[in-house]
């Protein structure tokens, strides 16, 4: 049996090709060759490029590639939920496929996880972010209404770089649209301890971003009212336990 790798990064993609290739490489670079053990799962949403060639082209060269396809794209969020449903790893670190997250912050996280006390260590952008004033916009107000619909405290919940143990990423409901949006969010009601982290944040190295501004924005702010009402109505599953009743005897 295979020995269960430390790390699963869990990648998605939507026509990435230009990207694909430095991806692996910065991955080698920062976690591979670090001798933490790893796989790396891209999941091809739907690519019409050549970007499933190119994983499989990895994949030979790195046995730690692994590239999940589906014909149709069905979303990031069903992206993220696919890769993380197929990931074996102990804990699972979460990428962009653009190359804004850096892999090299990836070592920083894992080792604030093995201080313990923590079940997700979430990135933080806020000090060097490299968005136009457009997404900068988009973001602080996604960022303003979280605070507001939510009571969310995580100064970066839309950051995606962030590592997370394997047992509280498998619960995450990201077969619903949009979800991937609330990890953070949806992490503390399952009990999560979070540390937030600086991360480095680039401008994106090749190609354009597959989900639109007003995506971000106006679903967005829908998506922060459902995920307020599964708050509201979200039940612990220690308040179910219950012990057997004697037989009054």
């Amino acid at each position: 049996m295979p020995e269960q790798p430390e790390i699963s990064i869990v990648i998605p993609a939507l026509n990435e090709e230009e990207n694909i290739d430095l991806l692996v490489e910065e991955v080698k670079k920062a976690i591979a060759d670090k001798d933490i053990s790893l796989e790396m799962i891209v999941v091809d949403d739907g690519s019409t490029d050549t970007t499933l060639a190119k994983l499989q082209a990895a994949a030979k060269v790195y046995p730690w590639v692994k590239a999940l396809h589906r014909d149709k794209a069905q979303g990031q969020s069903a992206a993220m939920y696919a890769g993380i449903q197929f990931a074996s790893g102990k804990y699972i670190a979460m990428l962009d496929a653009d190359l804004q997250n850096d892999p090299a912050d990836i070592p920083n996280m894992y080792a604030e996880m093995c201080k313990g006390n923590v079940d997700l260590v979430q990135g933080d952008r806020s000090r060097n972010r490299n968005d136009n004033i457009v997404r900068r916009c988009t973001s602080w107000v996604g960022r303003t209404a979280r605070r507001l619909i939510l009571k969310d405290t995580v100064r970066d919940t839309g950051c995606s770089s962030r590592l997370i143990k394997a047992e509280f990423a498998k619960q995450l409901p990201l077969l619903f649209k949009g979800m991937h949006r609330f990890i953070p969010v949806y992490s503390l009601m399952l009990g999560a301890r979070i540390v937030e982290v600086p991360v480095n944040h680039r401008q994106r190295h090749a190609g354009v971003a597959k989900y639109g501004v007003m995506n971000r924005a106006f679903v967005g702010l829908v998506d922060c009212f459902a995920m307020r009402w599964m708050l509201k109505r979200y039940r612990n599953p220690a308040a179910f336990d219950a012990t057997v009743a004697g037989d009054g005897q």
